[in-house]
C-alpha cells in the first residue's frame, strides 16, 4: 500500500493545456474517485499517476517518494483500461498469470497465485477459455485479476465498467467495493457516472478544464458544494436552478420568487440560487414559494419525475412519491420549500451562506 501526492502538477499539449497545476494528496490505504465531464483532464491525471503520461511541470510521489521521472514498470502500480485489453490467444489463467511469466517466476507459483485470484474475483471455472467465450463482466474480472495478481501498491482503474449494461455496472461496483474493503489497497478510479464516484468513495476529486474544483467525501460534495459547477455535476437529477437579482439584502427571481430582507448577510449578492429535485413538493397554484407549468411527468415505478416550467428558458424538475394526475398536465402548480434546501450562488458562482443555511459535518478536504 502507498499514498500518492500530486504537487503542483501541469500537462499542456502545445498551448493546449489539459492539466492545470493540480495538488492533490491521497491517502494510503484510500479510495479516491476523478469525476468531470469528457475531457477535463481526469484519465490524463490518472495516467500521469501511473507514468503512462509525463507531466509538463510538477513532480508525483508515491509512498514519499518521488517518481515523477521513474518509468510506470517500476512504480508499482497497476492499470485497469476501460477495453479489458487482454491477450485474444491466452487463456483465462494465462491472461492473469502473463505479467508473472514476465518476472520469471516458477510455472508453480504463477499457478497458485492465479488460482487465488480467479476464486477471489469467481472467475475459477473459466480458466481454461479464451476472452471472446466470456461476458462482459466475466472479461472485466479477468482484467482486474491480472492486476491483483501482480500485488501492486496502487490499483489505477480508468472508467472500468462503461461497457457493461446497468444490472452488470452494479454488480461489479460492489466486486470492486468489496475488494477494496478486503485488500485495503489504494485505488484511484476514473468515471464520469456521479453514482460510481457517490457509491465507491472514501473521497471525489471533481475536476473541470484540467483543475480541481473541490475534493471531499461524498455527502460533503452532495451537501456543501463549494459552487455551482460541483453542485450541478454531483446528484441525480442535477440540480435545478434559477437566475435572481438581489436588492438591499432581499433576493427576488420569476415565478414569485422572493427571500426577505436578512437572507442574506450584508455585502453579499445572490445571482442564482439552486435546489435539488427531492426538496421540491408539489402543491396548489398560489400556495407555495414559486410558481410554474406543470410539462409532464415520468413515472420510473418507485419514483417519478415532475417537470414544471417556470420560465421560458427555466424547467425544474421535482422528485415525487406519487405521480400528479395525468389531467394536470399543462396547469399551474406552486413549489414548496424550505429555506434550508436552498442554495445560493454570487456572480464568481461560488457558493455563499445564507438565513436558513445547514452546514453539515464533514471531514476537512486535503488538496
Amino acid at each position: 500500500m502507498a499514498s500518492v501526492s500530486l504537487d503542483s502538477v501541469s500537462k499542456s499539449y502545445g498551448t493546449h493545456a489539459v492539466i492545470q497545476n493540480v495538488d492533490l494528496q491521497i491517502r494510503d490505504g484510500e479510495f479516491v474517485v476523478f469525476v468531470g465531464p469528457s475531457g477535463c483532464g481526469k484519465s490524463t491525471l490518472l495516467r500521469i499517476v501511473a507514468g503512462l503520461v509525463s507531466t509538463t511541470k510538477g513532480s508525483v510521489s508515491i509512498g514519499g517518494e518521488e517518481v515523477t521521472d521513474v518509468p510506470a514498470s517500476k512504480r508499482g502500480v497497476a492499470f485497469v483500461f476501460q477495453s479489458y485489453a487482454l491477450y485474444p490467444h491466452m487463456s483465462v489463467a494465462r491472461n492473469i498469470g502473463f505479467a508473472l511469466e514476465t518476472l520469471g517466476l516458477a510455472r508453480d507459483a504463477i499457478s497458485a497465485k492465479v488460482q487465488t485470484v480467479a476464486r477471489m474475483l469467481k472467475v475459477d471455472h473459466l480458466l481454461d477459455r479464451r476472452p471472446r467465450e466470456l461476458s462482459g463482466g466475466q472479461r472485466q474480472r479477468v482484467a482486474i485479476g491480472r492486476a491483483l495478481v501482480r500485488q501492486p501498491e496502487i490499483f489505477l482503474f480508468d472508467e472500468p465498467l462503461s461497457n457493461l449494461d446497468s444490472d452488470l455496472r452494479m454488480e461489479m461496483r460492489m466486486e470492486i467495493a468489496k475488494l477494496h474493503d478486503e485488500l485495503k489497497t489504494t485505488m484511484i478510479y476514473v468515471t464520469h457516472d456521479q453514482s460510481e464516484a457517490m457509491t465507491l468513495a472514501d473521497r471525489i476529486v471533481v475536476l473541470n478544464h484540467g483543475k480541481i474544483e473541490q475534493v471531499g467525501t461524498p455527502q460533503a460534495l452532495y451537501h456543501t458544494p463549494d459552487n455551482r459547477f460541483v453542485a450541478s455535476f454531483i446528484g441525480s437529477p442535477r440540480m435545478n436552478f434559477l437566475p435572481v437579482t438581489t436588492q438591499v439584502g432581499t433576493v427576488s427571481g420569476p415565478g414569485g420568487l422572493s427571500f426577505g430582507a436578512g437572507f442574506l448577510a450584508a455585502g453579499n449578492e445572490a445571482t442564482s440560487i439552486g435546489i435539488r429535485p427531492e426538496a421540491l413538493t408539489i402543491v396548489p397554484d398560489g400556495t407555495g414559494r414559486i410558481s410554474g407549468t406543470l410539462e409532464r411527468v415520468e413515472d420510473l415505478g418507485h419514483e417519478h419525475f415532475a417537470y414544471c416550467r417556470i420560465t421560458d428558458d427555466v424547467v425544474w424538475v421535482i422528485r415525487v412519491n406519487v405521480a400528479p394526475a395525468k389531467e394536470t398536465i399543462g396547469a399551474r402548480i406552486g413549489l414548496s420549500f424550505g429555506d434550508e434546501a436552498v442554495f445560493v450562488f454570487d456572480p464568481a458562482e461560488q457558493r455563499i451562506g445564507h438565513r436558513g443555511s445547514v452546514e453539515i459535518a464533514t471531514e476537512a478536504a486535503d488538496r
